[in-house]
């Protein structure tokens, strides 16, 4: 990879900024015509190392119900079971895990579904004859989203999230929703193209993306990358056993890792009594390994483990507000619960 494409990628991976001609102002600051920058991301693309360039819209204050589920069913079983389990269009995230709980997908629940995120997962793990199953939902956010611009998982960083309350959109701003967050398109003026699918003028759709993401509905638009293809071979989902009065603490300290994507305080349930997740990304299995060690010496924690990925069966953005989840409801669940 050129030094252009590098320093491309690198930001793109942050956050593209609303504007009219964001690829120029990018190329402004990178010293790059506004050509260059958009022909790299192409190229980037087609070569996929970029799965896809879109806004990232902040589930919960989407008005969904989200968590973190793990089934427990027997290895040779988790391919048939994933085929069920991802046929639900709000199941984003599927891998196996090197742990007892095998099975592992994040699922969200749009408000108006007329059944709750538990008569789902019940359903689903009855439906595949899991062993167990427990649902683990998110208490406290300590650090989200995946930027892989590191050289060592190790690099420290400040992670700074303000606190967000829910509102329920307008029909307009679901509206809004619904068609920015497919793939960017790779144009000069790509909120223009947006705003002519909307029936909108370009500044009118530019400044109600910025109230969203003022309003903390709307994290960023950046672009996702396949994590292998930039060298970033391992991951694992580390858990830990932390006392309450500890939590805010030890969250803090681990979120502040850049190979630390994502950083929760959670649920326990039946089986599982590990209450801090976060995901570490590395070059190498050692490289995360050392991740732990260092962590666990500096907070004192000793009750952790390592849940290796060892099979991505899903990895998909839910597409908000789309008929996929009523469609599935009536087809699937309704017949079968």
């Amino acid at each position: 990879m050129t030094d252009n494409f590098d320093k491309i990628l690198r930001t793109i991976q942050g956050d593209i900024p609303i504007v009219k001609r964001p690829f120029w102002e990018i190329g402004q600051a990178l010293g790059l015509e506004e050509d260059e920058v958009l022909k790299a991301i192409k190229d980037l693309k087609k070569n996929k190392i970029i799965r896809q360039v879109s806004p990232i819209y902040d589930t919960r204050m989407l008005g969904y119900d989200s968590a973190l589920v793990a089934f427990k069913v027997e290895p040779e079983r988790t391919e048939e079971v994933s085929s069920f389990v991802n046929t639900y269009p709000g199941v984003s995230h599927n891998y196996e895990r090197t742990h007892e709980f095998n099975l592992w997908f994040t699922i969200a629940i749009p408000p108006d579904l007329g059944v709750n995120l538990e008569d789902i997962v019940k359903f689903m793990a009855e439906s595949v004859r899991a062993y167990k199953h427990i649902i683990l939902r998110a208490l406290r956010v300590f650090k989200i989203g995946v930027k892989l611009d590191y050289e060592f998982a190790k690099e420290r960083e400040e992670i700074s999230l303000k606190d967000l309350t829910y509102k329920p959109l307008t029909d307009e701003e679901k509206s809004i929703v619904k068609v920015t967050q497919e793939d960017m398109p790779l144009v000069k003026r790509p909120f223009l193209e947006y705003a002519r699918s909307l029936g909108m003028e370009e500044e009118e759709l530019i400044r109600k993306l910025l109230k969203l993401k003022q309003n903390g509905i709307l994290r960023r638009i950046s672009a996702i990358v396949y994590h292998t293809k930039v060298g970033f071979l391992s991951n694992a989902m580390s858990v830990w056993k932390v006392s309450s009065e500890a939590v805010e603490r030890v969250g803090n300290y681990l979120a502040s890792f850049k190979g630390v994507s994502h950083c929760y305080e959670r649920t326990t349930g039946d089986g599982w009594s590990y209450n801090l997740f976060a995901m570490i990304h590395g070059r190498t299995e050692e490289e995360i390994w050392d991740v732990v060690k260092v962590v666990s010496e500096e907070t004192g924690v000793r009750d952790y483990d390592l849940l290796f990925s060892v099979r991505e069966f899903k990895k998909r953005r839910i597409k908000y507000f789309s008929e996929e989840f009523y469609r599935w409801f009536e087809e699937v669940y309704s017949p079968l619960s």
